[in-house]
């Protein structure tokens, strides 16, 4: 990092804990996610606007849902941050009233009731180098959209300092390709059933 590397995370990448990792991704990328301070809900993101920057390159206005983390720990005064993705998530996602859980709600976020939050950034290190952050991505299918996509590939070529293109980076994704190579899942453990365990525990019970 030193010599000026590039460094960017996406989605769960960008938490970190405040005291191991915090200093360093301040450095690095501007901001992370901070438990009791940041918040990670379920919420559909508008995107209606975006800053005149190269990263933003060829994004159109697009809605999707994600698990948008936002309301991150940025730098002082967001010095170098550029908000690239920004939009007023639903009241009900900073948490109940008097909430101060790690990941669902604190007295912080939620005052800042109806205002825009940013779950995308980048940040312009003093020493050169570049960073993002990218808060989604939680729902592979989301790949699938072309916006979506294109303003994290922008962001990759960005921070390794390559030209982002004018219309920016133009990639062709199926729904065939989104099912490749995907991990196998392990089918769910099934319910305990209490009526066919009793008889199997009851003869070891006191007074059985």
């Amino acid at each position: 990092m030193q010599k000026g590397a590039g460094f960017g995370t996406v989605h769960y990448g960008v938490e970190v804990e405040k005291n191991k990792g915090g200093p360093e991704f301040l450095r690095w990328q501007g901001g992370y996610f901070e438990t009791y301070w940041s918040v990670n809900p379920h919420w559909d993101a508008h995107f209606t606007s975006f800053p005149n920057h190269p990263v933003a390159r060829g994004v159109k206005p697009f809605q999707i849902r994600d698990e948008w983390y936002y309301h991150m720990r940025f730098v002082d005064g967001m010095k170098g941050v550029t908000s690239i993705l920004s939009a007023v998530p639903p009241e009900g996602t900073r948490g109940k009233p008097g909430a101060n859980d790690a990941h669902g709600g604190n007295p912080e976020v939620q005052k800042r009731k109806g205002q825009a939050e940013t779950v995308m950034w980048t940040y312009d290190r003093p020493d050169g180098g570049r960073g993002f952050g990218f808060t989604g991505a939680h729902f592979h299918k989301n790949w699938g959209s072309e916006n979506f996509r294109k303003v994290v590939l922008n962001a990759i070529l960005w921070i390794a300092k390559v030209e982002v293109p004018q219309n920016g980076v133009e990639s062709i994704v199926t729904a065939e390709d989104l099912e490749q190579n995907l991990d196998p899942k392990s089918k769910p453990k099934p319910k305990d059933n209490p009526a066919r365990i009793e008889p199997f525990i009851s003869p070891t019970l006191p007074g059985k």
